[in-house]
């Protein structure tokens, strides 16, 4: 179950920003990275996708340039909630995208440290 939305707080300690609508992102696909129990990829990062992240989340075994019946499928520039594991194995390949951080859920800094967070800010 997500959190209450007032109690949502960015990596910056603030209310955390809608992420994008268009693509619907998010785990809950209501346009936030937020995270629950149900959410095994910890989905937090918001993240403007490079053509470089597609091509290696795609070399990884997730497409997601690829549209399928549900989903219209990623081009550079969209904004996207990105599992925290992925972007950090993005940023040790040298292909992280950058982050928009008030869109950024605080469950990010469990594993990626605000000064790093900060070098990809947009």
């Amino acid at each position: 179950m997500p959190q209450v939305e007032s109690q949502l707080k960015n990596v910056l300690g603030e209310p955390l920003q809608i992420c994008c609508t268009a693509p619907m992102t998010g785990f809950y696909r209501n346009g936030k990275c937020e995270t629950g129990a149900q959410d095994r990829g910890v989905h937090v990062v918001c993240a403007e996708v490079t053509s470089e992240f597609l091509a290696f989340t795609k070399s990884r075994g997730n497409d997601l340039s690829t549209p399928t019946f549900s989903f219209p499928g990623l081009k550079p520039g969209d904004r996207w909630c990105l599992c925290v594991s992925r972007w950090q194995e993005a940023l040790e390949a040298g292909v992280a995208p950058p982050i928009i951080l008030a869109a950024t859920h605080e469950a990010t800094l469990k594993s990626v440290s605000l000064e790093v967070l900060k070098e990809y800010a947009i």
